[in-house]
């Protein structure tokens, strides 16, 4: 069985700095972005990994590589972020202008994603892992990762809207004594702030 399944979200971009909705635009890390992936290695030095997987994107992939676990990757598509369609590269507050009770985890994106695909594609990945043992590390971006936080809770993908993910963040999922299904750490951000005054 799976023993822990640790998520980092990609470091820094230009348009995770201010909010915008970052879907499939392939953007690169910021430089700030680079010495953060750099620190996420150092967090995770200690710990094994049985398996590396990352979302293809390059904001992604560059802080796979960064973190130092770039050779022991294997990209898989189901770990893309959200497709955000007409909402790719606004914010919120934008959004929320046009539709004031929008959600995105209840209503997800016109000409984009609805929330059941992002959770079929989460739930497919995490079907992928049931024939795993030991730890697993996984990069990609937020309200992908918050709703596969839903799906291996097993809640409903609307709860996702309660799980911010800071850039750069490490998290894990695994279980309890009873082997139910449990968050182990949530949006860790201790590594981030390494060196800075």
């Amino acid at each position: 069985m799976l023993s822990t399944l640790y998520l980092v979200r990609h470091a820094e971009t230009e348009w995770s700095t201010v909010g915008r909705h970052t879907g499939l635009t392939d953007l690169p890390l910021t430089e700030r972005g680079e010495a953060a992936a750099q620190r996420i290695g150092e967090r995770l030095r200690a710990i094994t990994f049985n398996n590396v997987f990352t979302s293809p994107l390059r904001r992604a992939t560059r802080t796979c590589e960064l973190a130092g676990f770039g050779s022991q990757a294997e990209i898989n598509a189901d770990l893309v972020e959200w497709n955000y369609g007409l909402y790719e590269g606004k914010v919120s507050i934008d959004i929320l202008a046009d539709r004031p009770d929008w959600d995105l985890f209840r209503d997800g994106c016109p000409e984009g994603e609805c929330p059941a695909d992002v959770a079929g594609r989460a739930s497919r990945f995490l079907k992928r892992l049931e024939e795993i043992t030991g730890n697993v590390l996984l990069f990609s971006s937020g309200h992908f990762l918050r709703v596969l936080a839903t799906e291996w809770l097993r809640i409903p993908t609307i709860h996702g809207t309660l799980f911010q993910l800071s850039a750069g963040s490490v998290s894990s999922l695994g279980h309890d004594n009873r082997t139910r299904r449990v968050m182990l750490l949530w949006n860790e951000t201790s590594h981030l702030r390494t060196g800075e005054s």
